[in-house]
Parts: structure tokens; sequence; C-alpha cells
């Protein structure tokens, strides 16, 4: 729908009463509906009030100079969208332009101005701002496109995952083709699961709310775990890894998933970009007050001009057209927002095409990081049997997850429902329950709020068993009494050790 002028509210701000009046009678000929205000602070109450499209906002004010309005409407959230019109008769230098225009003013003009060029630069402004206001409507739909998309996309992953785990677990020993088969759909199922949580990190990262959960981890620690991630892969394509780590402990302080995911993800890269049986190298040396982390391979390499942008969002430099198992061109945009976020640097260097890459990764460790504290080496404990209810609308989700839960030794109950769920629990009193958060009765959130009040489940684990994998999402089961929020599929290691900690 294209916005008429009288649709528009322009709020004019001068203590001048004749100039005032004189454009507030421009912009009304014009069209506009115009509000006034004489000076900055009752400029600032209309502006949170009235939330006009645009401020006409003149510099010279008997209270707050102009600059200053400009500099709290654009840091208040209410009021940031609000464009600002700056004018002055005083202040007609070029340095006082540039002090406004970086303090947040759209336009800023030099009086006397003309009726005509007030109203045209109004005018532009506007469609400026209506523009804008629509980028923002595309972007929020596409967030939330991108989370529903993800928990569709996860919904079945789940138990095909869990039915390959099953099968494995009840057959052990089958003929190697068939077992072949089953090693194909786990891996193209962990890559499926790979894309989505790419996406998902998209808008994370075009937002700034990846949020780290920062503690002590060592070195080898969260380097195994990449290897782990990435060894099918490496497998799949009979590439020989080597590595090259410190002997002694190097502790970083950062979020331990995340900088497995930065190593798989550069690893992963190297695989995917080098020929069959080639040779991937991956080395870690103390350098200065941090750790310098570097995977090499003899891949296919990089132009020198293509080098500069490799780390944008969806840049797939150097791939052919037809390899969709390239992925989407995010792994190393993720990279390096999460290197960043760690207080950490990334670069990448190559000799050229068909002469390998290189990535250079820095993070600094913490002080006491020569220190290696003595761990005892415990035994793995079987699980205990416990009381399990698996609460899921999509029947073939719960029950293959109770049968591979039950196969562990557990006693399960499997209800599709919120009702069924609570009045189970009510004489069941499971020590563990994985609940999905779409029901189709009731949300998730208040089947734990109920599982709470019942007497005896004060202190069972309760675990969102959900596709949607937000931070809001995680915030408000949080909030709703679950201990652990966990986003389809869920893997059979994970799900053993909330068992073990149930």
């Amino acid at each position: 729908m294209t916005t008429t002028p009288s649709d528009s509210l322009i709020l004019n701000v001068d203590d001048s009463e004749g100039a005032r009046y004189a454009k507030s009678r421009t912009l009304t000929r014009a069209g506009f509906r115009v509000i006034e205000a004489a000076s900055g602070g009752e400029a600032l109450e209309r502006a949170e009030n009235d939330l006009p499209d645009l401020v006409l906002l003149d510099v010279k004010l008997p209270d707050i100079n102009g600059f200053e309005v400009c500099r709290r409407l654009k840091e208040n959230a209410k009021t940031q969208p609000i464009l600002v019109l700056q004018t002055s008769a005083s202040y007609i230098g070029v340095s006082d332009k540039i002090r406004a225009l970086e303090g947040g003013a759209d336009n800023y003009l030099f009086e006397p101005i003309e009726p005509e060029e007030l109203v045209a630069n109004v005018r532009a402004l506007l469609r400026l701002g209506r523009v804008e206001r629509e980028l923002r409507e595309v972007d929020r739909r596409k967030d939330i496109f991108l989370a529903t998309l993800a928990h569709e996309l996860r919904n079945p992953l789940g138990p095909i995952r869990n039915s390959v785990e099953m099968l494995q677990r009840l057959d052990p020993y089958v003929p190697q083709v068939q077992e072949n088969a089953r090693q194909t759909i786990i891996r193209q199922t962990n890559h499926l699961v790979r894309l989505v949580d790419d996406l998902l990190d998209v808008a994370r990262i075009t937002q700034g709310k990846i949020v780290l959960r920062e503690e002590p981890v060592e070195l080898k620690t969260f380097i195994d775990a990449a290897i782990e991630t990435t060894k099918p892969i490496l497998q799949s394509l009979r590439h020989v890894l080597t590595l090259d780590l410190p002997s002694k402990a190097a502790w970083i302080n950062g979020d331990a998933v995340r900088l497995a995911q930065v190593v798989g993800n550069l690893l992963h890269n190297a695989a995917k970009f080098t020929p069959p049986g080639g040779s991937l190298n991956l080395t870690a040396a103390r350098e200065n007050d941090g750790i310098r982390i570097s995977v090499t391979d003899n891949g296919i390499g990089i132009e020198a001009e293509d080098a500069s942008s490799i780390f944008e969002l969806f840049t797939q430099a150097g791939h052919a057209p037809d390899r969709v198992q390239d992925g989407l061109g995010i792994g190393l945009s993720l990279v390096k927002a999460i290197v960043e976020l760690h207080r950490g640097s990334v670069t990448m260097t190559s000799p050229g095409p068909g002469l390998g890459s290189t990535f250079n990764l820095w993070l600094p460790l913490l002080p006491d990081a020569a220190v290696e504290q003595d761990v005892a080496a415990t035994k793995e404990v079987k699980n205990a049997g416990r009381r399990v209810m698996i609460v899921d609308d999509n029947q073939d989700a719960a029950n293959i997850l109770g049968a591979l839960v039950e196969h562990e030794g557990h006693t399960v109950q499997i209800r599709y429902n919120g009702v069924d769920a609570i009045a189970c629990a009510s004489t069941f009193l499971p020590e563990a329950v994985f609940l999905d958060i779409g029901l189709p009765d009731m949300p998730g959130y208040d089947v734990a709020v109920a599982l709470r009040r019942l007497q005896g489940m004060e202190n069972a684990t309760l675990i969102a068993l959900t596709g949607y994998g937000q931070d809001k999402d995680r915030l408000r089961t949080a909030e709703a009494g679950f201990n652990r929020h966990v986003v389809k599929p869920i893997d059979f290691s994970t799900l053993s050790e909330m068992l073990r900690s149930a």
C-alpha cells in the first residue's frame, strides 16, 4: 500500500514561534499532519507519546540543543525508528552537518529553507523510512519462516535417526551392505540437522543474538568434539587427518559447544573442498597470550580475489555450481562471528587454485592456562533404571524414542497429549520427562507447570524436546520449569547423559 502525505505525522520542533509557524504552515499545506514542540524536553516527550514519522528539529533550543535531542531519540528503542531532519540558521558549517549526521540525524539543512525544498526533503526521507520499515518487516518474517522451517524439518529427522539407532542396538551384526545403508542414513540425517542449525544461526548473526555460555574450556576438549562430528565426512572421502597439539593443557574462557562448532566447520570446509584421499592437518601452538589453531588442506585452494570475501554470508568461493553437498555458504560466516565473540580472530591464506588452503584462528588463553588441574579418572557407571515418560503428539517420534529408552533398561510410559500425560504422571511419578512443546490439546509449557504441581514431581527432570531452538524459546521453557531444552532430533549419547544425571 502506498502511503500518502496525510498518513504521515510530523513533529515540528523550534523555539522561535514565527519560524515554527512558517514551517508548520508549509507542511500542512503539503498535506502532512503536524504537531509542535518549543523545547528539547517537550520534543522528547511528544516524540515518545505521539510517535511521529519524522521530527523536523531545529538545533538551537532553549534547554537541550538539537544534537542532544537527536542522540536521545536514536538511543531510545521506542523512538529510534523516527526520522530526524535537523535544521539550523546558526550552525551552518560542514563540521556542524557532520556532527548532526554522526549523531543519528537522517539529513541536515541550512536555513533559510525554501518551502519547496523543505517539502521535498521531508517526502524523500519519508520514502526512505517506508523502505526501511518494509525491509525490517521482511527481515522479521524471514526469521519467523526460518524458525518454523527448522521446527518442521526437525520433527521427522528425530524418528529417522532414532529408528536407525534402534536397529543398530537390536541387530548389531548385519551384512556390510546393510550396515553401510544404516550409516548413510545417519550421515545424511546429521547433514540435514547441520544445515537446519546453520539456517537458524544466520538469523542470530544478523540480529547479534548469538549468546555464549562461557566457562574454562580445555583446548583438547573442543578439538576432540569437532573431530568426532567431522569423522563421517573424513572417512567417506578417505582423507588423512594429522594432529599436532600442545603437550600442556591450554585453557580458554569460552563456550565449548560453539568452539567445537568453529573447529568442526573449518575441518568440514577443508574436507569437502579437498579431493578424495587428501591430507588435512590440524595444529595448535601457543602464541603470545593466546593459542593459534591452524587447519591446512591440499585441496582446491582459492583465487586471491576471493580470499577477502570468503567469510561473508552465503559466499562459496571456488565451488562448482552442481556441488549441492557444499552447503549454504554459512559455515565460515559463523566461524568469524563466533571467534570474534570469543575476542579472537580468524584469517585464511591460499597459494592459489589447486594448492590448498590454511585457516588460522587465534583465541586468547586464560591467565592460568599453564596450570593443569588433576582430574580423577572415573569409571562410567551404567544407568540405573529410571521411570521415564515421553510426551509427543508425533506418534512415530514418541514410540521410537520410547523403544530406545526402554532398550537401555528404563521403565517407559508414552503419551500423545497433555491431559493424558498429566493423568499418567500423577500415578507413574516419572523421574524424567521428555516433553514436546507443540501438543494438540495444550502447550507443553502448561503441561510442565501442571507436572511441577503434582506431589512427588517437584524434583523430576523435565526436558523440553522441540523443534524450536531460538534464545526466546529456551528462555520460555526455563520459565515454565524445564531443566533442559533439547532441539530435535536428539542423539542417543545426549539422551543417555540426561538420563544418567536425572
